[in-house]
């Protein structure tokens, strides 16, 4: 039996609009709106999450809707934070801010075109390299408090390394956890319910603070993790 049309359009409306929301940011961000900006960033980040789904639920993925979506992500998560940063911070150190926010679009789609040709290659509990949608958060996250606090405003240079290191974060082989496939029992729902309950009240008191902690403990897990593991390895290869 035949999906209804409709079923198709759903989940591609919810990247087309993903799209639109990252077209938004960028004109935000040209016009000094940059708290607008971050926000319709986190909002085509909600609707990039429901596109996947809903076409799941839908069974109507499709080869179309893959393509669609790398080109959406591009737009919101990958030239939309990078004008940002840049209208911010990039535009302060001439050629090399320019080849940073150039670097984050570019290594962008790059982890965008692997995600797709190694996608059920590697185990679904991870994401291999920092996620795009990811990345586009954390940097306009770093970016707005780079705004929001005076006293950053004499370490513009770090939160420029941040960003490059953000970059290469994309296309590395580090892993990072994925929340997608976690198994829940009943034990555990509850136990997650209270520490979202906990941590919605401390984003509705601190909504940029809590938000700072949240994406950049991920970052730096990430980078710790595979710190350990390769400390691991070489041990276990001077013992053998």
């Amino acid at each position: 039996m035949n999906k209804p049309h409709l079923a198709y359009i759903l989940p591609n409306l919810f990247t087309a609009t993903s799209a639109f929301f990252g077209v938004l940011s960028v004109l935000a961000s040209i016009n000094g709106l940059y708290e607008k900006a971050l926000v319709y960033i986190i909002l085509a980040l909600i609707c990039d999450g429901l596109d996947g789904r809903v076409a799941r639920l839908t069974n109507t993925t499709s080869k179309f809707g893959v393509e669609f979506d790398s080109l959406a992500d591009l737009v919101a998560f990958g030239v939309a934070p990078a004008v940002l940063f840049y209208m911010n911070i990039g535009y302060k150190y001439g050629k090399i801010g320019v080849v940073i926010t150039a670097f984050f679009v570019i290594f962008g789609a790059i982890r965008l075109a692997r995600f797709n040709v190694t996608t059920g290659t590697y185990e679904p509990s991870v994401f291999i390299g920092l996620p795009i949608p990811t990345a586009a958060v954390v940097s306009s996250v770093w970016t707005f408090s780079y705004l929001s606090y005076d006293f950053l405003q004499d370490y513009a240079v770090l939160f420029l390394v941040a960003q490059g290191i953000l970059s290469l974060l994309m296309v590395s082989n580090i892993r990072y956890p994925s929340f997608k496939k976690i198994p829940i029992n009943k034990a555990l729902m509850l136990k997650i319910f209270i520490l979202l309950l906990i941590f919605f009240s401390f984003l509705y008191v601190f909504p940029l603070q809590s938000t700072l902690i949240i994406v950049s403990a991920y970052v730096l897990y990430g980078i710790l993790r595979a710190i350990y593991t390769l400390a691991i390895s070489n041990k276990k290869i001077k013992k053998s």
